[in-house]
C-alpha cells in the first residue's frame, strides 16, 4: 500500500515538474523575443534597419514606436493559447 502511495506521489511530482519546466521554457522564449524586438530592433540594431523603409519612416523607428508594442500583444495571445493547450495536456484546465 505504501509503495502505491509513493509511486502516485512521484508521478504527481514528475507531472508537476514537467508542467512547470514547460511553462518556464515558454516564458523564457517570450521574454527573449520581446527583448530582441523592443531593445534589439528598436535601439541596438536600429542603424542596420534604417535602410528599410516602412510607412514613410525606417524600420528601426517603426519597431521602437509601434512594432515592439504589436509584438508584445501577439506574445500575450500566444502565451495564453499555449498555456491553455499545456493545461489541457496536463489535466489542469478550466472546464
Amino acid at each position: 500500500m505504501a509503495d502505491q502511495t509513493t509511486n502516485a506521489t512521484t508521478d504527481v511530482g514528475e507531472e508537476a515538474s514537467a508542467y512547470w519546466s514547460t511553462n518556464i521554457r515558454i516564458i523564457k522564449i517570450c521574454l527573449v523575443i520581446w527583448a530582441l524586438v523592443s531593445f534589439g530592433f528598436g535601439i541596438v540594431f536600429r542603424p542596420l534597419l534604417t535602410s528599410i523603409p516602412v510607412g514613410g519612416t525606417d524600420l528601426g523607428f517603426w519597431f521602437a514606436q509601434q512594432g515592439s508594442i504589436l509584438v508584445f500583444l501577439a506574445l500575450i495571445f500566444f502565451y495564453a493559447l499555449r498555456m491553455n493547450k499545456l493545461d489541457r495536456e496536463h489535466g489542469v484546465d478550466e472546464e
